[in-house]
């Protein structure tokens, strides 16, 4: 299998995979991830990815590939190759794909009572593919960003392991196309935050905790 992704979400589903006695055929990842004993390739985004996506399929040797925290969009190049490819989406869909630091903005400010990591297979869309799987988990009213993400990391790791041995056994699946009104949360809606000063959850909803470090620049147009 590939992984394609950053962070240490990444690693951490590498190592789990890496634990449970699964080959790792290459570990795509931008700059975040830390170097592990599997074979590495780094990647800048999405048009790399296509660049060689005929070699990432001659390499991988289950046919499965996937995506974690991954900052990447799987163009024509990569769906065309025939490998089946999960991602592990940081929200509910279809109500609210995008980033994960602005669908978690956004669901504080929306006053969501429950948030969840979602597996789902990827398709030309941008979180469009057939839902497999989610991880629920409860959002407190009085919740700020980094509670709500730090539960979202710890539930998607959760719907990655509950899923690894299924997937490889040919499951799960049919997937399901998610049903409700879908919703859109990108870096543009992450650089609109601001006009929502006035909105009683905005302290809560940009209130990034640990995580200023890891986005920087919604922590300097939050402020």
């Amino acid at each position: 299998m590939i992984f394609v992704g950053d962070g240490a979400l990444l690693g951490r589903a590498v190592q789990h995979a890496a634990q449970r006695g699964h080959t790792v055929d290459l570990v795509c990842s931008g700059p975040r991830a830390t170097p592990g004993p599997h074979p590495a390739r780094r990647v800048a985004d999405g048009h790399e990815l296509d660049a060689v996506a005929g070699e990432l399929a001659a390499a991988c040797t289950d046919g499965i590939v996937w995506s974690i925290d991954n900052p990447f969009l799987f163009r024509a190049g990569m769906l065309g190759t025939g490998l089946r490819i999960l991602n592990v989406h940081g929200g509910p869909l279809p109500g609210y794909r995008g980033l994960p630091v602005a669908t978690v903005a956004y669901a504080v400010l929306h006053g969501e009572p429950e948030f969840a990591a979602t597996l789902h297979e990827v398709d030309a869309g941008v979180d469009t593919g057939p839902v497999l799987a989610e991880r629920r988990f409860p959002v407190r009213p009085d919740a700020v960003f980094e509670d709500v993400m730090l539960d979202l990391v710890e539930a998607a790791h959760e719907v990655f392991v509950a899923n690894l041995e299924r997937v490889l056994q040919g499951g799960p699946g049919p997937g399901t196309r998610a049903e409700g009104a879908p919703g859109y949360y990108g870096l543009r809606e992450a650089r609109a935050l601001p006009e929502h000063r006035s909105h009683p959850r905005y302290a809560q909803a940009t209130d990034l905790g640990l995580f200023e470090d890891f986005y920087p620049e919604a922590a300097a147009a939050w402020r």
